[in-house]
């Protein structure tokens, strides 16, 4: 993440370019968290029928907990899906600064010959699908958010990671969507460097819950993104090039093997030990007769 803050301070005019669509989605973001904070009392009655005949404390205390998880988990959505929707609606300022750190890195990959109604579309897709699997979590998240000690520790720390990982999920997809990377393979690429994309993304998170940081951070975030691309797809391919290197190794190890190993019986049989003389039914020193 730093190196991309780092990259955008030196590159001021597309600090200012990347701002715009994070402070769009922003305002939007926070009117609609304010709008629930306001109702969410009326929304806990609601949703709580059950408790009208309860004590006034317990009544209190379960609507007003039902409130804050739900507020909470509000949050939490906007999180995952702030990046998701900034980066829709602003792809061709963040495609054009993503290209532009890696062709600031030496070069940088050519796109996918596509119109831009077909790269929304896309875009639109690969999110969705991010979150689904992100709402798997979530939801169970939110509901273990209830019990009573574990919600409070536990739940919490546990959010911060599925949202930070998600959230690299989100940002890394404009410059794997250039290499014509799809979203299922992304997913398995961040899973095998799952230290990696949490260590990206989760410091992210905690800080897209101060106000106004996450449009300030969102451009160092996307050039980040970029940055870390480019290790993901090396190292990937770097892993595929060993594995490769180890076969032809072997090949190698086992050609030169084969030009001192000992030759076969009849017919494909047992090694034979050339010491033993198959007339005489000798062997050597220490064998053991037949």
């Amino acid at each position: 993440m730093g190196r991309g803050q780092r990259w955008v301070l030196g590159h001021g005019r597309w600090f200012g370019f990347g701002l715009l669509p994070a402070l769009v989605t922003f305002v939007l973001y926070a009117a609609a968290l304010a709008a629930l904070a306001f109702w969410a009392d009326d929304i806990a009655a609601w949703a709580t029928p059950f408790a009208d005949g309860w004590d006034e404390t317990w009544r209190s205390t379960l609507r007003g907990l039902f409130a804050v998880l739900l507020w909470l988990g509000a949050l939490l959505l906007s999180v995952l899906t702030f990046t998701a929707v900034t980066l829709l609606v602003g792809d061709p300022f963040y495609e054009k600064l993503s290209e532009q750190v890696e062709e600031s890195e030496g070069d940088c990959p050519e796109g996918l010959d596509r119109p831009l109604w077909r790269e929304l579309w896309t875009s639109l897709c690969d999110s969705l699908y991010v979150l689904w699997r992100a709402l798997l979590f979530a939801v169970p998240l939110f509901f273990l958010g209830f019990v009573p000690v574990l919600g409070q520790t536990v739940v919490p720390a546990l959010g911060f990671c599925v949202s930070g990982f998600f959230l690299t999920l989100e940002l890394v997809s404009v410059a794997m969507q250039r290499r014509g990377i799809p979203v299922r393979e992304r997913l398995r690429i961040l899973r095998t460097r799952r230290a990696l994309a949490l260590g990206f993304g989760v410091p992210l998170v905690l800080a897209f819950l101060v106000p106004l940081v996450a449009v300030v951070l969102m451009p160092g975030a996307v050039a980040g993104a970029a940055l870390l691309v480019r290790d993901l797809v090396d190292a990937d391919a770097g892993g595929d090039g060993d594995g490769g290197g180890d076969v032809a190794a072997g090949e190698v190890q086992g050609g030169a093997a084969g030009e001192g190993a000992w030759p076969q019986g009849p017919v494909g049989g047992a090694a034979v030990d050339p010491r033993v003389n198959p007339a005489a039914g000798t062997r050597p020193p220490g064998g053991s007769p037949q």
